[in-house]
C-alpha cells in the first residue's frame, strides 16, 4: 500500500523543553503510515533554514520520498508549543512559513506521480483546498480505488471551505472536543450533505462519531494518561485509514469499528511519546 501526505510540515518548538520536534498534519500521517510498513511520500514546501533542513533529514531517516517537494528562501513552518500536564497548547506559529507564500500547485508531473498512490491525505493547514478538485478528477479518470482524506481539525466552522473540500474527499476528520452530542451529529450530517463520503469527529476524551450515508456509529476509545497529546488526532486518522484501505484491498467488509479500534490504538501509542512521533533536536 502507498500513501502520500500533501501540505504542511513544521517543527513544533517546545519552550519548556528547549527541544523542537518535526511535525505537521500531512507530514505526521506520512510518518505514521511509514512506521506501519507502508510505502509513503510527502509533497510539501520547505524553507531554506535550520528548521527545514531538520524536517528534510527526518524524512530521509524514515525513508519517505520527498522527490516532488519544493524549497524557497525564507522560514520553514513552525509552531511554538507549551506542554502542560501532558496536554499540548499551541502558543503561536508562522502560519506555515514559505508554504503560505508558495502553496503547492499541482503540475502534470505531480499528477502523474500521484496516480501511483492508494491514499492521499491533506489538511486545513496545507493551503491545498483549491487543488483538491484536481486530485478528485485524477481519481475518477485514472485511479478509482484511491482514497482522499482531509482533516478540518478545528476549522470545520468555515463553511466557505465546504464547497471546495467536501465534494472532493472520501473521508473528513474533525476535532470537536467543544461540541456536545447533538451539535456533533448535526455538524457531521451537514458535511455529509455537502458531499463528504464519510466524516469522523474525534472529541478528546469523549466518544468518537463516525457517519456516512448508511450509518452513524458512536465509539468510546480507551483513555490513557498522556505524556503528550500532540499528534493524537493525526495518528487516529492514520490508524483508521490504514485499516480501512487494507481491509478493502483484501476484499473484507468495511468493518468501521475495526477501523476505529485501529485509530484509537495508534492514537494512544502516540500520546506516550513527546512530540508527534519523537525525533526531537535542540531548539533553534
Amino acid at each position: 500500500m502507498k500513501m502520500i501526505g500533501i501540505g504542511d510540515n513544521v517543527c513544533d518548538k517546545y519552550r519548556t523543553l528547549g527541544t523542537m520536534f518535526p511535525g505537521g498534519q500531512a507530514l505526521n500521517v506520512s510518518v505514521y503510515c511509514r512506521q506501519a510498513g507502508w510505502e509513503t511520500a510527502y509533497l510539501g514546501v520547505f524553507g531554506k533554514d535550520a528548521v527545514g533542513d531538520y524536517v528534510k533529514k527526518t524524512l530521509d531517516d524514515f525513508g519517505i520520498d520527498r522527490s516532488h517537494c519544493r524549497e524557497y528562501d525564507g522560514e520553514n513552518g513552525y509552531a511554538v508549543v507549551d506542554l502542560i500536564d501532558g496536554d499540548r497548547f499551541f502558543v503561536t506559529s508562522n502560519k506555515g512559513g514559505v508554504l503560505r507564500e508558495h502553496p503547492i500547485r499541482l503540475e502534470k508531473k505531480d499528477l502523474d506521480y500521484l496516480a501511483s498512490f492508494d491514499l492521499v491525505y491533506t489538511s486545513n493547514n496545507s493551503y491545498f483546498d483549491d487543488e483538491l478538485k484536481k486530485v478528485r478528477r485524477l481519481k475518477e479518470e485514472k485511479k478509482p480505488g484511491m482514497l482522499i482524506s482531509y482533516d478540518f481539525s478545528y476549522r470545520w466552522f468555515e463553511k466557505e471551505r465546504w464547497e471546495k473540500v467536501c465534494p472532493n474527499v472520501d473521508f473528513a476528520f474533525l476535532s470537536c472536543s467543544d461540541l456536545d452530542d447533538e451539535k456533533t451529529e448535526e455538524l457531521t450530517r451537514s458535511l455529509i450533505q455537502a458531499g463528504c463520503g464519510a466524516v469522523i469527529a474525534t472529541r478528546g476524551g469523549k466518544d468518537v462519531v463516525f457517519m456516512d450515508s448508511e450509518e452513524t456509529i458512536r465509539y468510546q476509545p480507551k483513555l490513557v494518561q498522556a505524556v503528550d497529546t500532540l499528534g493524537a488526532g493525526d495518528s487516529f486518522a492514520s490508524g483508521f485509514l490504514m485499516e480501512y484501505a487494507s481491509r478493502r484491498a483484501s476484499g473484507k467488509e468495511k468493518g468501521i469499528r475495526a477501523c476505529l479500534d485501529a485509530g484509537a490504538a495508534l492514537s494512544a501509542k502516540t500520546c506516550m511519546v513527546q512530540g508527534a512521533f519523537g525525533h526531537g533536536t535542540k531548539l533553534v
